[in-house]
C-alpha cells in the first residue's frame, strides 16, 4: 500500500514511465484499497475514458460522443456506479451509496449489501425508504418496520406504499405482516388461557384448536389484539398464494369471525362480511370446498351492480378462477361480464395474460375486433403462436 503522501510522486512516476492509463490504474487501486469511494468514482471515470482513447477529463468544447463509443462509456460508468454505490452502502453511508447505486438497477445486489446494516437513529427512515419505497428488499423492510415501528405504522405504510407495488412485492410484505400478527395473537391467547384455566395451554395447540377448546371465549367482547389491525391484516392477505401463510391468514379470519359483532367492521363488497367472505376466499385458494367458494363469489360477481360497486365483484371472481387454475373459464367470464367502458381495479389478470395462460388468443382477438380495439387486437394476434382464424 502506498502512503498518502507518497501517492503523488508514484502517480508522476507511473505517468512518466508508462503513460496516463498506468497512472489512472494506480490511482484507482490506491483509492479502492483506502475505500475512498467518492474519489474512486471520479478516478474510475477518468480510467474508463482513457481506456476508450478519450481524454481523461472532458473539455467544454468536446464534441458529442455517439455510437458504440458512447455505449461503452455509459456501461463503464454504470460499472463505476455499482462499485462505488456498493462500497458506500457497506460502510453504512446509505444516502450517498443509494445515490450512486440507484442507476444500476440491481436490487438483489443492493439488498445483499444492506444485509449487515442495522437500523439506528436517523438511518432507520433512510434504510426503510430504500428497502420498501425503492423495493430493494420489501420483506426485510416490513420486518424492520414491525419490529421498530409496530403493527399500526406498518399497516399504514403498506396501505400507502406497498399497495402500489406489484403483487409479488405485496406478497412478500403481507406474508411478514400475517406471520407477525398471527404470532402476536397466539401468544396473547395462550396468556389469557393460563389466566382463565390456571395452567399453561398446550403449546401444540394452534389458534383454531385453542378457540375450539374454550367455546364462547370471545362472545362477551373479549379480544386479544387490536381488532382494526386484525381486520386490515385479513384484508391484505387476499394477495397471498403460499399455502402455509394462507393457512395462518385463515386462522386470523376464523378468530375474527368469532369476535363480538361490535368488532365486525364494515367492509367493501364482495367482502362486506369480512371474516366470513375471507374464509370462503382462503378456502378456495387452499383447495378446501373450492366449488362452494367459487359459487359464492360467482353469485357476488353476477349480482353486484357495476354502477354502484364498479367491477370489483367481477375481478375478484376472475382472479379466484385464475388462481385456482381455471384460466379458460376466467377468460370467458371476463370477456362476457366486463363492461366495455369499465376502469378495472387491477385485481384480476389482464385479458392478454389470461389468454396466454389459457392458450386461447382467439377470444381476445374476436372481442377486440368487435370493440374496435386495434391495440388489443394486435397484442393478441402477435402473441398467438399461429393464425388462430
Amino acid at each position: 500500500m502506498i502512503a498518502t503522501d507518497d501517492i503523488f510522486d508514484a502517480l508522476r512516476q507511473a505517468k512518466d514511465q508508462n503513460g496516463s492509463l498506468a497512472a489512472a490504474n494506480l490511482l484507482v487501486e490506491h483509492l479502492r484499497i483506502q475505500k475512498r469511494y467518492r474519489d474512486l468514482f471520479e478516478a474510475l471515470k477518468m480510467q474508463q475514458r482513457l481506456l476508450l482513447g478519450l481524454p481523461a477529463v472532458p473539455s467544454e468544447s468536446e464534441e458529442a460522443i455517439g455510437g458504440d463509443l458512447q455505449d461503452k462509456l455509459e456501461r463503464g460508468l454504470i460499472d463505476a456506479c455499482r462499485e462505488v454505490g456498493l462500497g458506500l452502502l457497506a460502510q453504512g453511508k446509505l444516502e450517498e451509496g443509494w445515490m450512486f447505486f440507484r442507476p444500476v438497477g440491481d436490487r438483489h445486489a443492493a439488498a445483499k449489501a444492506l444485509e449487515g446494516i442495522e437500523p439506528s437513529g436517523e438511518q432507520f427512515d433512510l434504510l426503510l425508504q430504500i428497502l420498501v419505497h425503492e423495493a430493494v428488499d420489501v420483506a426485510r423492510g416490513t420486518r424492520l418496520s414491525l419490529e421498530h415501528r409496530g403493527t399500526c405504522n406498518t399497516i399504514t405504510m403498506m396501505e400507502s406504499v406497498v399497495a402500489m407495488r406489484g403483487r409479488p412485492e405485496q406478497q412478500l410484505a403481507v406474508a411478514e405482516l400475517v406471520r407477525h400478527v398471527h404470532a402476536e395473537l397466539l401468544s396473547a391467547m395462550q396468556q389469557d388461557w393460563q389466566r382463565r384455566q390456571g395452567t399453561a395451554a398446550d403449546p401444540q395447540l394452534g389458534l383454531p384448536q385453542l378457540l375450539a377448546s374454550l367455546p364462547g371465549w370471545l362472545q362477551d367482547g373479549t379480544y386479544h389484539l387490536d381488532t382494526t389491525h386484525l381486520a386490515s391484516t385479513v384484508r391484505f392477505a387476499r394477495v397471498l398464494d403460499d399455502p402455509a401463510t394462507l393457512t395462518l391468514a385463515r386462522d386470523l379470519a376464523t378468530y375474527g369471525k368469532q369476535l363480538h359483532p361490535q368488532y365486525h367492521y364494515p367492509s367493501e363488497e364482495p367482502f362486506a362480511d369480512l371474516y366470513a367472505a375471507s374464509l370462503t376466499f382462503f378456502d378456495a385458494l387452499l383447495g378446501h370446498q373450492t366449488e362452494a367458494s367459487l359459487k359464492y363469489f360467482l353469485q357476488k360477481a353476477e349480482s353486484l351492480d357495476p354502477q354502484e360497486h364498479g367491477t370489483v365483484g367481477i375481478e375478484t371472481y376472475v382472479d379466484l378462477l385464475d388462481r385456482t387454475g381455471r384460466h379458460a373459464e376466467a377468460l370467458r367470464f371476463l370477456v362476457r361480464k366486463m363492461p366495455p367502458s369499465a376502469r378495472p381495479f387491477g385485481i384480476a389478470p389482464s385479458l392478454l395474460e389470461l389468454s396466454r395462460k389459457a392458450g386461447d388468443f382467439r377470444t381476445m382477438i374476436e372481442q377486440s375486433q368487435e370493440r374496435k380495439d386495434l391495440i388489443g387486437f394486435a397484442a393478441a394476434l402477435l402473441q398467438s403462436p399461429s393464425n388462430p382464424t
